[in-house]
């Protein structure tokens, strides 16, 4: 089957380049079972969940002379064992290892003749351990008919759902001539799209109202969020390299909770204002001055109800609606409650609030959600330019009950959100099973400090939870 990306991706497709690749990555570390978790199940598993997810069988087509968007096609010689790859650590390794494997991972781009993803089982984890490192290209994954892998292979039981028989006969792929006569077409009988789709991906990506109108935005929201103008400075904004370090964070659900009870506001805003005052720590750590008045701007992008009622019967649905959503962080507040009072009023302003997706929305969807929702996130905010905000924050929040993966429990799960241009920082948060897990993604070069933040991030929630008493 052929199929012309939309507008939106193609311009995550061609806006990549070797120091931003725009992919989706996801880390997820499992108690290893008696018997281990073997590369065949995990295989066996992917293969089965495939037919959910008819994306990570096709590739990618480009247009002769660009005269047309690219295209979807099946890959007629498509082959999971090189999809899904194994790995090792030396055992016992450490989780500094399993890090440090993930972020060269990351680094690594993907081969655009074949699907545009990778998953690896990786080994010798110490403490009884597995992990599971996936990475999808951004323009595989749109959140509506098209969910991250890492979506579809998560269980709510550890014996997986029956699924039939699997029989996938791949379409016949296009020659480059039959692709250059079907953009012929479209050119005559669609003129005016076909002329939008020779536009530069820089003036699409920011400016293109159908893809817009295609990411669930308001006009109004939109207009709202370019009019808040340039980001301050910050030394989070500079040339980054392609090389990535990537640290882990994490916290008890029930101490956010306490806290958002104390001062009557959303986790998420608990989440910013934890995250502002690690930030506040790590610029005084590097002697940057920091007044009253200095902020950080994040792109938090926010998950909302759709309009229409949840259909959760079917796994390809839009399991809701991804919104823009800039704020200013007062890193430059030493008081740890005006931080969050600040932020929270920023929440409370924005159009969207009263209808904010929680846990308990996501745990009536199939799969495992927030793969897709932190997806949904990075596409919003890559639609803006970057010079809007100084980094990334997406939080999704998951299912709070244990799930499984082949069987296999599932303890924590980290988002690896790509780093967007010029920004040295993307900081992914997932909520599962009682926890709040923080992903955090750094330029080698930009950041080699960011060992710090996982107790800075320790040291900012201590100041909310002891004020909060």
């Amino acid at each position: 089957m052929v199929t012309r990306l939309s507008a939106s991706d193609a311009s995550f497709y061609r806006l990549e380049n070797s120091s931003t690749p725009m992919y989706v990555g996801s880390l997820q570390i499992l108690r290893k079972p008696r018997n281990g978790l073997s590369y065949e199940t995990l295989l066996a598993t992917v293969e089965q969940r495939l037919p959910l997810i008819p994306r990570y069988r096709q590739k990618v087509r480009e247009v002769s002379f660009g005269l047309a968007r690219p295209v979807w096609v099946d890959d007629r010689d498509f082959d999971i064992t090189y999809h899904v790859r194994r790995s090792a650590l030396p055992s016992p390794g450490s989780d500094a290892q399993l890090h440090e494997l993930v972020a060269r991972l990351g680094s690594r781009p993907l081969d655009r003749s074949r699907p545009l993803w990778e998953m690896y089982l990786v080994e010798g984890l110490a403490k009884n351990r597995i992990a599971i490192y996936t990475k999808s290209h951004q323009a595989l994954v749109n959140g509506m008919s098209a969910l991250e892998i890492g979506h579809v292979i998560a269980d709510r039981t550890q014996k997986p759902p029956a699924f039939g028989e699997d029989i996938w006969i791949p379409g016949r792929e296009p020659s480059d001539r039959q692709l250059l006569f079907g953009a012929f077409g479209e050119w005559i009988t669609r003129p005016t799209a076909q002329a939008a789709a020779l536009r530069s991906a820089v003036t699409e990506a920011v400016t293109n109202t159908g893809q817009l109108v295609e990411l669930g935005r308001r006009a109004t929201e939109v207009a709202r969020t370019v009019a808040r103008g340039a980001a301050p400075s910050s030394p989070l904004n500079t040339t980054v390299s392609r090389n990535r370090r990537f640290s882990v964070a994490s916290g008890s659900l029930d101490e956010f909770r306490a806290v958002r009870a104390r001062y009557e506001c959303d986790v998420n805003d608990v989440v910013l204002a934890v995250v502002a005052g690690a930030l506040r720590n790590w610029l005084l750590s590097r002697g940057e001055p920091v007044r009253a008045t200095t902020t950080v701007r994040a792109m938090a992008p926010m998950s909302v109800y759709p309009d229409a009622e949840i259909d959760s019967s079917s796994p390809g649905q839009a399991i809701s609606e991804v919104v823009p959503f800039l704020v200013d962080l007062p890193v430059g507040e030493a008081n740890p409650v005006v931080r969050l009072s600040q932020i929270s009023h920023a929440t409370e302003t924005h159009p969207t609030a009263p209808s904010l997706v929680d846990a308990r929305t996501i745990i009536t969807l199939s799969g495992f959600a927030p793969p897709t929702l932190h997806a949904m996130g990075i596409r919003v905010a890559t639609s803006f330019s970057a010079r809007l905000f100084n980094l990334l924050i997406t939080n999704a929040p998951g299912a709070q009950n244990q799930m499984y993966i082949a069987g296999t429990k599932l303890l924590e799960t980290y988002a690896v959100p790509p780093l967007l241009h010029n920004q040295a920082l993307a900081i992914g948060v997932t909520s599962y099973n009682g926890m709040l897990y923080f992903g955090i993604n750094a330029d080698r070069d930009a950041m080699s400090d960011v060992e710090m933040l996982p107790s800075l991030l320790r040291e900012s929630l201590d100041e909310l939870v002891e004020a909060a008493r």
